[in-house]
């Protein structure tokens, strides 16, 4: 019998390129870079952290993403916002080298990156239901482990290239400079990221697939008790993470006093890390289950938070590498994880909902739980770093916060999740169109947004 041709492949391995340009342009606005971008402007360090919480803030408009969940197809519509959200991604390294007033610099600052996180979050979960729709149910944990082994290994000459040009600019004394360069970067980023897209193959949606109003979708997920069980696990999780890692960027920079360079080494040797542990995670939780897997994931964050709790300047480059290189291979399977696990208990054509649901109620606890650490971790600043009398950095503090949520989250899993069945849900048969060119449809989709417009 002959085999049938598999006209995805192509697209699968071009879903790989675009996730890892999509790293190189978060990582450009990541923590230590922001509180760079932000510390050039002068904004303070607790306004820096809840800047850096915009992350989890913007993935709370992925509620968006339920309004667009029957908008076929999602290819045209994803890959012009994301032309856009990226663009906006560029412009915050511009913004600080523009001749403007300190106020005028951060309003434009703060509303370009908060756009531009909301604008990407609100097509990620759309773009993420395109992409793992061409990927076999049983190959989801190699897949996602290849696709982020792959993000990591080249992030990490990406990153300890950022780096580099940053620190030789600023021993310069020439720091606009490096921001132009930079800005420059991320709007090259946008250009390939934008081909990835183009070229890639959306499948056609399954024939017997009824388009459905947002109010049922919203009906039938709430019916889901399962699914909230799920997504519990995510808001807990960045509770946890956020609590924290939205004040490393400054500690980084100040306290510990860490040059960009040295910070994206420490960063390389993380993704490294993370890239050896991914195909292993990946294969555990293809024989095991995600719930497992994450059990494993959430016991080794929760020694990374321990060590961070004891992180010092004497000992900052010690400690926190070891922090940074643990907490990465949690990450190595947190993140896949708790998607893929949205695809064990939620039916194919609920899929995009449930992820926007998902990130949005894991959005906002993330962005809210900084909004309250922020005051905690100003105030210890101002007692000299102290608290009831004792010497801490408010980043021990918020540390041990997150030791003990990570805590209760595997405590979670192991009495509430894993005691739920996984569903079977296979996807439906789709209907097979021919390939065709992708220049060609582009052309047709621009032509029709002009129709539209």
């Amino acid at each position: 019998m002959e085999q049938k041709k598999d006209i995805y492949k192509f697209s699968r391995f071009l879903y790989i390129l675009e996730a890892a340009l999509e790293y190189f342009v978060a990582l450009s606005v990541g923590t230590v870079y922001l509180a760079k971008l932000a510390s050039y402007i002068g904004l303070s360090d607790s306004v820096t952290g809840i800047l850096s919480s915009f992350v989890s803030l913007g993935c709370g408009f992925q509620l968006i993403a339920i309004f667009l969940a029957n908008k076929r197809p999602v290819k045209r519509w994803v890959t012009l916002l994301h032309i856009v959200s990226q663009a906006l991604f560029a412009m915050i390294y511009l913004i600080p080298v523009f001749d403007f007033s300190t106020t005028a610099k951060t309003v434009l600052f703060v509303g370009s990156l908060l756009a531009a996180h909301i604008i990407h979050n609100a097509i990620n979960s759309p773009k993420i239901n395109w992409y793992m729709s061409l990927v076999d149910n049983d190959k989801r944990g190699r897949f996602t482990a290849n696709k982020e082994i792959v993000s990591l290994i080249s992030g990490m000459a990406f990153s300890y290239g950022l780096g580099a040009v940053i620190d030789h600019f600023e021993a310069a004394g020439d720091m606009r400079t490096a921001f132009i360069i930079c800005g420059i970067g991320v709007f090259g980023l946008m250009v390939l990221h934008s081909l990835t897209l183009i070229f890639s193959k959306e499948k056609p949606a399954p024939k017997e697939e009824a388009k459905e109003s947002v109010g049922q979708s919203i009906k039938e997920l709430i019916k889901n008790k399962d699914l909230f069980k799920i997504i519990l696990i995510s808001v807990l999780w960045n509770i946890g993470n956020y609590a924290t890692t939205s004040f490393m960027g400054t500690y980084l920079t100040k306290e510990l006093a860490f040059t960009m360079t040295f910070a994206s080494i420490v960063t390389m040797v993380g993704s490294l890390v993370r890239a050896l542990f991914s195909q292993p995670m990946g294969r555990f939780a293809d024989k095991y289950s995600f719930s497992k897997m994450l059990i494993v994931c959430f016991s080794i964050a929760a020694v990374g938070f321990g060590f961070n709790i004891f992180t010092v300047p004497s000992n900052g480059k010690v400690f926190y590498l070891i922090y940074h290189v643990l907490h990465c291979i949690a990450m190595a399977g947190i993140n896949s994880a708790t998607i893929n696990l949205i695809y064990d208990y939620v039916e194919p054509k609920q899929r995009t909902q449930a992820l926007a649901l998902k990130q949005t109620f894991a959005g906002f606890a993330g962005f809210l739980i900084t909004l309250i650490m922020s005051p905690l971790v100003a105030l210890i600043q101002k007692n000299g770093n102290r608290i009831f009398g004792l010497p801490l950095y408010a980043q021990q503090v918020t540390s041990i916060f997150s030791l003990v949520v990570v805590l209760l989250i595997i405590v979670y899993m192991v009495f509430v999740v894993r005691k739920i069945k996984r569903k079977d849900l296979s996807e439906p048969a789709v209907e097979q169109s021919q390939p065709s060119e992708a220049l060609e449809e582009v052309a047709a989709d621009a032509a029709s947004k002009d129709t539209q417009n």
